[in-house]
């Protein structure tokens, strides 16, 4: 059986790290190739005053997912997106993780539906869909 892959937006690992039960679930399973864009690894590594245990578990669990460079295809989908959206829709970060979702067509999961449903050209999954399946 093929592996699921899918796109987690920063809150789905914000979630991960205050132990929500339905994250640890998803990253738990075993059953899911999860991918991140590497604009969710800044915002989780330069949050004001991180300690050092902290940042200890944040490149833990960085450590356990594939991490997307903005590459190219990355960029092009993201001006594309800015182009056709505009930016009083979505902020920046989002756009990037939005034209990574796009440009490796990958499903995103994200709480923060309002900021991508909008976007035609991505999947969205509904959060914890995949948990204990």
């Amino acid at each position: 059986m093929a592996k699921v892959r899918l796109l987690v937006d920063t809150d789905i690992l914000i979630d991960y790290l205050k132990k929500a039960k339905p994250a640890r679930v998803l990253f738990a399973g075993g059953i899911i190739d999860i991918y991140c864009s590497i604009l969710s690894k800044k915002e989780l590594l330069a949050k004001p005053g991180l300690s050092s245990s902290e940042r200890k578990k944040i490149t833990n669990i960085l450590s356990k997912l594939k991490i997307l460079k903005i590459d190219n295809e990355i960029n092009n989908k993201y001006v594309l997106l800015l182009e056709k959206y505009g930016m009083h829709r979505a902020t920046m970060p989002d756009y990037v993780i939005a034209a990574t979702a796009w440009a490796k067509n990958l499903p995103l999961l994200t709480r923060n539906k309002k900021h991508f449903e909008h976007i035609k050209e991505i999947r969205l999954v509904p959060p914890y869909q995949y948990e204990g399946k």
